[in-house]
This record gives structure tokens, sequence and C-alpha cells, in this order.
């Protein structure tokens, strides 16, 4: 047989009716994808950039329109097997079954579109919809292959969906973690423990920052230095984690700080003393309402120079109540919330005064601001009431010290 014998047959078929037809088939339905994505879409972008609403520009981010271009080529094979008896079965299934993965691909970008037009609301940071939508998508990944596989092999769906269905412990062991996640995520939901949004802390996970994203499986958190946690959606449910939330909702942070006082420098106001503190204008008040009640319980009669054996002011006391004095005065403090100035039990540190207190702004660089103003305030007006503050020895006492030697 020559060679010419060979080629004569392929030849043939080369030039064939069929063969022809079918290479002009393929071409038109690339022809039309390459249309639609080139003028179509075109237009359609156009028309979304008039726009003044967000949603279509959400779809066309997530690339449903684009997707839906990739349906062209299928609409124009579908009307040309017409011509090919032989194959429009075959084809057909094939044809059907192409249709149907990219139907779920089209119904994957518009459930990430919905989630991100869901999240353009308030209720989004309240109410999270990721997880159940990423539990959607599974769902039609799984019914669209099985679609898509019993329409290559022309075979009833229900068949192998009932065999699933035999085969639910082997599922329920294969998909444990996702099972976990979806009743951590009803929970969550349900009792509104967390949302985008929330700081939250979590030593166990090293997690100390915001919510930036609550999903299916993990919820990550964005720490204060940037860095990223990714834990575990049903990690929330099994242990237990520190939501701020009530605090900015509340509109009040809480000041909790404690001046130590050397315990040795408290003593009795004298004259001198009380003479010095009473140029104080925000103590005015205070040493009036004590004069009065001295002059009652110390009568005049009683002639008495120990303070021992009568009421007498306090340098600790006086100090105490011009902190409150101070604090009231504050318009960055909550004064409607708890507002403490108290003692502590003394212990070898000296004596804790405590400042219980709530800012009015919870935004973190302000709390630290007014925090660290009113520290500084009290510190620097300690030994005007003739106080010390109490703290351990240092390379410089020790110095000062031994120069005074």
């Amino acid at each position: 047989m020559t060679g010419s014998d060979l080629l004569a047959p392929i030849l043939a078929w080369l030039t064939s009716e069929a063969f022809v037809g079918g290479a002009a088939l393929l071409a038109a339905a690339v022809a039309s994808h390459l249309a639609v994505r080139r003028y179509l879409l075109r237009v359609i972008d156009a028309a979304l950039e008039r726009s003044k609403t967000q949603w279509d520009d959400i779809l066309a981010r997530r690339g449903v329109f684009k997707q839906l271009s990739y349906l062209a080529p299928a609409l124009v094979i579908y009307y040309g097997l017409g011509f090919y008896p032989s194959v429009a079965e075959v084809g057909g299934r094939i044809l059907l079954a192409y249709v149907i993965v990219n139907l779920v691909f089209i119904l994957s970008r518009l459930l990430s579109a919905a989630v991100d037009i869901y999240q353009l609301y308030p209720i989004s940071r309240r109410r999270p919809v990721k997880g159940y939508v990423q539990l959607a998508k599974m769902a039609v990944y799984i019914l669209g292959t099985v679609l898509a596989v019993c329409t290559l092999l022309d075979v009833s769906p229900w068949g192998i969906l009932s065999g699933i269905g035999a085969m639910t412990a082997i599922l329920i062991l294969a998909f444990k973690d996702t099972l976990l996640s979806l009743i951590a995520s009803l929970q969550i939901a349900a009792y509104d423990l967390v949302h985008r949004g929330d700081w939250i802390e979590m030593p166990q996970f090293g997690a100390d920052g915001d919510v930036i994203d609550v999903a299916l499986h993990t919820i990550q958190v964005q720490n204060w230095d940037k860095t990223i946690v990714t834990i575990p959606t049903h990690k929330l449910i099994e242990g237990s984690f520190k939501n701020w939330r009530g605090m900015t909702e509340s509109g009040g942070r809480r000041i909790k700080r404690s001046l130590l006082i050397d315990q040795t420098s408290v003593r009795f106001v004298d004259d001198a003393l009380l003479e010095k503190l009473q140029g104080v204008r925000r103590l005015a008040p205070y040493l009036d309402r004590k004069a009065t009640e001295l002059e009652r319980d110390n009568p005049a009669s009683q002639d008495d120079s120990m303070p021992l054996n009568r009421r007498a002011l306090t340098n600790l006391g006086t100090f105490r109540a011009y902190v409150v004095a101070y604090l009231r005065d504050n318009t960055k403090l909550r004064q409607d919330m708890t507002f403490l100035v108290r003692q502590l039990p003394p212990s070898p540190d000296g004596l804790p005064l405590e400042i219980y207190v709530f800012t009015n702004d919870t935004d973190w660089a302000n709390y630290e601001g007014i925090q660290s103003d009113i520290v500084d305030h009290l510190l620097a007006a300690i030994p005007f009431f003739e106080l010390r503050v109490f703290q351990h020895p240092t390379g410089h006492d020790l110095h000062a010290l031994t120069a005074a030697r």
C-alpha cells in the first residue's frame, strides 16, 4: 500500500461535509464566546459605570457576567447538533453537563456577591452569614457534580443520591470539622456572640484584636501588631473568649489605676499644711465642710492639742478628696458610671489609692491619653500634700545615700 493510498481516506474525511460542518460549528461557538466577551460585556460594563447602585458593581467584580459568557458557545452548539443526528445524543449529554458545570460556577459567584452585598448593611456586623453561604456553596458543588456525572453517564441521579444516604456515617466522619463548625456558627449567630469588628481576646490562640472575618470553618482576628490569627470556629464554643463589644456599645472605657503611697508619709494636717491647702480651689468645698464638722465634734471647751484625742484631717484623706474633685471636673470622664477613689489593703509595696472611673471615649489612643494625663497630674500633686510615692530603691537612691554620707 502506497502513501497516497493512506492519505486518500484522510483527505476524504477532512473534506467531508461532516468534518467541515463540525469545524464550522466549533468556530462559530468560539466566535460567539469572543463576541460576547468583547462587545456585550463592554456594553454591560458601560451601563454599570452609569448606575448608582453598588449591587451591579459587586456582581461584575465577582465575575457573574463573565461566567455567563461561557453559555454562548453552548447555545450555538446546541442548535448546531440538529444537523448531526449520529452524535446528537452523546453531544447533547456532554453539552448539558457543560451547562450544569457553568451554572454551578454562576451560582457560586452569585452567592459570593450576595455576601458582599449583605456586608454593605450594618446588620452584617451583628449577623454574619458567610459561614452559611459557604455551606450552601458546598451543597451546590456536590449536587452539581452529581448531576453532571449522571448526565454524562445517562443515569438517574436518585440512585447516586440514595447511595450517598447509605454512606452517611462515612460522610459524618469525613466532614466532622464542617459539622462542628456549622453547629458553632449557628450558636454564634443565635446568641450574637461575635461578629466582624468586635475586639476579642483568646490568649490560648494568641488572639487579641479585631475580628476581620467570620466564616464557616474559621474566624480571623487581626491583632494590634497587625498579625492575623486564624481560629477554628468551633473553638469559640468549646473554650472561652473575652469580647470587648460591651465596652464599645456602653460608650465608657474603664480606668483602673493605683497610686502607691508611702505609708510613712501619712500624717495629720497641721496648721502650716492647712494654710497651704486652703489655696487649692478644688479643695475649698471639702475644707469648709470639714471645718464645720470638726467645729461641731471638737467643742471649744475641749482644749486638747493632741490630735489623737480629737477629730483631725489627714493629708491622705485630704488628697483623696482632691482626687475626687479633680476627676469630677474632668469632662472626659463618665459621671453616670462607677466612680470610685478608694484605698486598697496596705502591702509591702505601699498603700494603694485606686482610681476606678470610666472615660467617655473608647478609642484606644484617646483613652490612653486621658488616662496618662490623669496619672501625670496626680503624681505631680502628691508632694503638695506632703505625701510620698512608694517605689523600691533604685541606683539613683543608693547613689544619693552614699553621697550624703
